[in-house]
């Protein structure tokens, strides 16, 4: 028999992780095990809504959208000096949290370094390339992981005892490759959101990390991942577009 604190289906489902695999059957099995709290701050897709997303086809997007989102988007060195809202930063962050993460843990944290005091204090973890452009970007985002992302797991997960399986004894290492990969993901998916709200990026690894996190995240518990320039690029600082590989050279089918 089943004990009361395992999961409804057997083990954890982690969504998209290598070593566990998502169905949407698992998902209604999961929405109506006993043990989940049904109180009325909760909300849950009924098992009609489920089969109706399972059956459900998305349209390609426009030729339009594709140019704006990957086609025709650069990673621009040159800004024009036109600022960016924080209204809009709201609305980038607001769309790009509902791509997909693992068991919707949701690690990626981000700082959006605006004012010139707080361009100053990441100025000196920049390498020296990165300098001028970031500078004059109207933003540069620090993406991060929070490596206490599980705490709110009670929020974003049906089970809110799912959280032990970050903090348990030897999983310390699991754990910070489940914050990192996953907001690795959740940070593409911020440059797309910023490009397809109209802003352009200049994503970038050139800095030191360890005095990032010094400097802004003195308490360790987040750990900076990459950064991105944004705002409106000046297309004259452009060079001809590097080429990318094909899809023979970088993909197989099995």
């Amino acid at each position: 028999m089943q004990s009361n604190d395992a999961p409804p289906f057997g083990h954890w489902d982690l969504g998209f992780d290598s070593d566990f695999g998502f169905r949407i059957s698992d998902f209604i099995r999961l929405t109506e095990s006993p043990a989940l709290d049904r109180s009325p701050e909760r909300s849950y897709r009924t098992r009609d809504n489920l089969n109706h997303l399972e059956n459900t086809m998305s349209e390609p997007l426009s030729k339009a959208a594709l140019d704006t989102i990957f086609l025709e988007a650069r990673t621009y060195p040159g800004w024009l000096p036109k600022p960016v809202d924080d209204d809009l930063l709201r609305r980038v962050y607001d769309l790009a949290k509902f791509g997909p993460t693992s068991a919707n843990t949701m690690p990626m944290r981000v700082v959006f370094v605006k004012s010139q005091a707080a361009k100053e204090r990441l100025k000196p973890t920049l390498m020296p390339g990165n300098v001028d452009k970031t500078m004059a970007a109207p933003v540069c985002a620090i993406v991060a992981f929070d490596m206490l992302f599980h705490e709110f797991i009670p929020k974003l997960w049906f089970d809110p005892s799912f959280a032990q399986l970050f903090t348990k004894p030897g999983m310390e290492e699991f754990t910070k490759a489940h914050a990192f990969r996953n907001g690795s993901l959740q940070g593409a998916y911020l440059i797309i959101a910023a490009r397809a709200l109209g802003l352009d990026c200049g994503p970038m690894s050139g800095f030191d990390n360890a005095k990032v996190d010094a400097e802004f995240f003195p308490d360790g518990r987040w750990k900076s991942n990459f950064l991105i320039n944004m705002g409106y690029g000046d297309p004259s600082k452009l060079k001809p577009r590097n080429e990318r590989l094909t899809f023979d050279e970088a993909c197989k089918i099995v």
